[in-house]
């Protein structure tokens, strides 16, 4: 196994961390695709390899380049949608040779789906060119968004409780089977140029003027329902989700929504999710760049 580290030892992720005494030998390493509050990065000591984001001829790197608020307002104006891509080889070997420079023995790289983008392939390729001076483990988490994000924060919290490699790596293997996500869109049209959907299912859609739910199933993006307003679907969001219950960590995220819906949303699921606290946080460009405005939903680590 493999893994890499942040773009840069910036905001993204600073030098060791310390928890309870403890120092973590571990750098724990993910993708920009799992939309983690910065604060959360921050005090996690998280490492972010960025994607990036291409809007014509112009390309920018997530979270560098381009903030959530930044990408949907160019989204707004744009004249086509935007595409992204993965991280080279390159960014992930930059991100492990620092760790190596700043202490670490080791790292875990906990990525996106594999079936959704090659920065899986990038980090294991990265991994295995620097495995004479470091031991990385690459992580298919089989998900995306925040729930990557809450894979990434609980083997963060683990390693800076002294986990070792090994047992990080057992642990999120684990608990890959009990990530989920739900989420409403305003349209499939993203979705079906991206690449993510069939066609024929977007011009249903477009046709009955639905409101889409997707979902991840064994790594790829599928449809989870479809609801004629955005109060169903965002009460269909809500109620999916609840037939997880109970929790183990549990987050609401959202692009270019409405304040209304937004609240709509989360009084839904706080009536239902009273055991663990909700993470919430904004989607950022490489997920909303297949997701479009509008989107929102809730991810989850079943207890």
């Amino acid at each position: 196994m493999v893994a890499p580290s942040g773009a840069s030892q910036s905001k993204w992720g600073k030098v060791l961390g310390f928890r309870g005494g403890v120092v973590s030998q571990v750098r724990v390493v993910t993708d920009s695709a799992c939309d983690l509050p910065d604060d959360v990065v921050d005090r996690l000591h998280v490492a972010i390899v960025p994607l990036s984001i291409r809007f014509g001829d112009e390309e920018f790197v997530d979270r560098r380049d381009l903030t959530p608020s930044e990408f949907w307002a160019r989204c707004k104006s744009a004249k086509a949608l935007p595409e992204t891509s993965a991280p080279s080889v390159g960014a992930f070997q930059e991100v492990f040779e620092q760790a190596a420079r700043d202490g670490y023995d080791s790292a875990i790289v906990l990525t996106l789906s594999s079936q959704l983008s090659a920065t899986f392939q990038s980090a294991t390729l990265a991994a295995q060119a620097v495995a004479d001076t470091m031991t990385v483990a690459v992580i298919d988490t089989l998900a995306v968004s925040m729930a990557q994000g809450l894979l990434t924060i609980e083997i963060a919290e683990r390693a800076l409780n002294g986990a070792t490699l090994n047992e990080l790596s057992a642990h999120a293997e684990n608990l890959i089977s009990k990530l989920g996500v739900v989420a409403a869109l305003d349209t499939l049209e993203h979705l079906i140029k991206g690449g993510r959907v069939g066609g024929a299912k977007a011009l249903l859609g477009q046709v009955l003027s639905i409101k889409p739910l997707v979902e991840l199933k064994n790594g790829v993006v599928a449809e989870a329902g479809r609801q004629r307003t955005r109060a169903k679907a965002l009460n269909a969001v809500a109620q999916q989700a609840s037939l997880q219950a109970p929790f183990r960590r549990l987050a609401m995220m959202h692009g270019a929504c409405s304040e209304a819906d937004v609240a709509t949303l989360r009084g839904l699921i706080s009536a239902i999710a009273t055991e663990v606290p909700i993470v919430e946080t904004n989607i950022g460009p490489v997920v909303g760049t297949h997701g479009g405005p509008g989107i929102i939903g809730l991810a989850w680590v079943k207890a």
